[in-house]
């Protein structure tokens, strides 16, 4: 659905150049509610501006649907846009205008005939639960109401594609709670493909399936959430990550795993719906003859599924080491080492 091949953009100014992406390449497939995560000024906004041309990369290529975005021009450029709508932080909505009339403006600017729009407004109404709120005016309205109001609005026009620009970030936990819900809706009852963008990690837990993590303008890690939060590769993905899912263990444990004299393993499992009913510590115990102490244990829901994670240290001699390796591999127990 969307396609960004080493992508670079840099803006000049009076007196620098400043990098804001290098050499970014992902491919987001339809259906997928794909988030993008990163610190202020890693470059997430202007990526996801690419996606409708608000912005044209320095180099690389945009692809949306099969065309390079870059290359459309004019009508052809104005009649692709409408294949997308976007969400912002700070809804954006005009405040002298009725919650109808705001929703209604992409249709009157299409020139959509009165009834047709009296009908779209109203459907929306219903799909984003405002249908009570039609009359009222923006300063009337929660914070989570008026995000909604835009949504209604972004999705006028029937886009296969919903850009989300920190849509949550301005929003209360329960509020943000409800927003991604709503996404998530019109992620699989509409079909619509959505690419995210955000600085918390509790939004890409709950709303997406996959993610790419960018720092200073370069893509540093991406795939499924449930793979990159069970197995993060850099310090700026695990730092994302223990804020919602804390893996530290205490100092007193450390010193004990570092004090530990025989062979020893210390590594992080995680059990999802393909292994969690099975007794796998006692098995491997009964199997291979190591023991096993649980240091710390926790569980979350990614992707739609409760996965639960255990960090562990395995003792015994160096072949009941390798055959505990062996027992977590052929019972599809994802792990990884953990290093003090």
């Amino acid at each position: 659905m969307i396609e960004f091949k080493n992508i670079y953009k840099t803006f000049k100014t009076k007196d620098a150049e400043v990098h804001a992406l290098q050499d970014v390449s992902l491919t987001i497939e339809k259906g997928d509610i794909f988030g993008v995560i990163g610190f202020s000024g890693a470059g997430k906004s202007t990526l996801v501006r690419m996606v409708n041309a608000l912005e044209i990369p320095t180099s690389g290529t945009v692809t949306v649907n099969g065309r390079n975005v870059s290359e459309l021009k004019g009508t052809d450029l104005r009649r692709f846009r409408k294949n997308i709508g976007m969400i912002f932080q700070h809804f954006n909505l005009l405040e002298s205008k009725t919650v109808f009339q705001n929703i209604a403006v992409p249709l009157e600017l299409e020139h959509w005939k009165k009834d047709k729009i009296t009908r779209r407004v109203n459907e929306l109404l219903k799909f984003v639960e405002l249908e009570d709120k039609a009359g009222a005016l923006p300063g009337q309205l929660s914070g989570g109401q008026k995000q909604r109001v835009g949504i209604a609005r972004a999705l006028a026009l029937n886009p296969e594609i919903l850009l989300c620009d920190e849509a949550t970030s301005a929003l209360d936990p329960r509020t943000t709670d409800s927003i991604l819900e709503l996404i998530k809706k019109i992620n699989h009852e509409l079909n619509v493909t959505v690419l995210m963008i955000t600085h918390q990690m509790n939004v890409i837990q709950q709303a997406c399936n996959k993610v790419a993590v960018l720092e200073k303008g370069q893509l540093v890690e991406s795939g499924r959430v449930i793979d990159v939060f069970g197995n993060p590769q850099t310090e700026t993905t695990k730092g994302f990550i223990r804020t919602v899912i804390n893996d530290r263990l205490p100092e007193s444990v450390k010193k004990y795993i570092q004090e530990y004299t025989k062979p020893q393993k210390v590594v992080r499992l995680r059990f999802d719906g393909k292994n969690a009913d099975d007794p796998i510590m006692s098995l491997a115990i009964k199997e291979t003859g190591v023991n096993i102490s649980i240091l710390y244990g926790t569980v979350t829901e990614l992707e739609g599924k409760v996965v639960g994670f255990q960090t562990v240290q395995i003792t015994g001699d160096r072949l009941q080491l390798e055959a505990a390796d062996r027992f977590f591999e052929e019972h599809n127990v994802p792990k990884i080492e953990v290093n003090f």
